[in-house]
């Protein structure tokens, strides 16, 4: 990327909670695929979804019919085991985000030790790869996890960003400069870089000033959002943010 270059962000949709709202109850309501649907017309770039070892939300089902049914590419989060690893392979995500999971967390609580994991997290990168997916790893902004990251070959990395997000003062200043600096040695390593994890209304300007970094996923906050003035609403506030904090203007960004 050049020094004058300015790269719109792409916004990934993550539309688990929709469907942690449905199993509250059982039953077919609210439909994630009708949010990814909505999510698609006021203009997300992708659909981000989770399929978790304990089905907490998103379902096999919904996988499936994500696959068939939305035009936008699909960005499938998922643990390195060989149930995800047969799952991935079987619908061929555009994408697939390999991220931590602990069953006793109540969401995803840290990026992937790459470095430890990095001889079983091989087997996985190799063949989500030869089956054409992009492969993601969901990591902490720390050098040592991007250098392993980028031993491994994958395509992409993205940022995790919920320290930021919780932080206040100078502590989130030193927080964001650590974003600041690991997208910047990921993208001179030739990964495309991506963020997300607790972003809001208040604090995506900040990661959206970042010029490495090419897509934000953003799930929890606007579905909470949602709640109160709508999803398209949400997603069309949350755009308008990502675009100032880019510097662009809405007529440039349509170009």
């Amino acid at each position: 990327m050049t020094q004058h270059e300015v790269r719109p962000l792409r916004l990934g949709v993550n539309i688990d909670h929709v469907a942690t709202i449905r199993n509250a109850r059982g039953g077919h309501h609210p439909d994630p695929v009708r949010a990814a649907m909505l999510a698609a017309n006021a203009g997300a770039d992708g659909i981000t979804a989770h399929l978790r070892e304990d089905r907490r939300h998103i379902s096999d089902h919904d996988i499936a019919r994500l696959s068939r049914e939305i035009a936008l590419p699909l960005n499938l989060e998922m643990a390195a085991t060989p149930e995800m690893l047969d799952i991935a392979l079987r619908h061929k995500p555009h994408a697939a985000c390999i991220v931590p999971e602990k069953r006793q967390e109540l969401t995803t609580e840290g990026g992937l030790d790459v470095i430890a994991a990095q001889d079983q997290l091989g087997h996985y990168v190799e063949k989500l790869k030869a089956a054409g997916i992009l492969v993601t790893l969901f990591i902490d902004p720390d050098p040592a996890q991007i250098e392993a990251s980028k031993a491994l070959g994958v395509d992409q990395v993205e940022l995790h960003t919920g320290a930021y997000c919780d932080a206040q003062g100078a502590e989130r200043s030193r927080e964001l400069a650590r974003i600041v600096e690991g997208a910047g040695l990921a993208d001179s390593y030739g990964l495309e870089v991506h963020a997300g994890h607790g972003l809001s209304f208040d604090t995506v300007e900040d990661i959206a000033r970042i010029p490495e970094i090419v897509e934000l996923n953003i799930g929890h906050f606007l579905i909470g959002d949602a709640i109160f003035q709508g999803l398209e609403r949400s997603i069309h506030r949350m755009r308008a943010l990502m675009d100032r904090g880019r510097g662009l203007h809405v007529q440039e960004r349509k170009a």
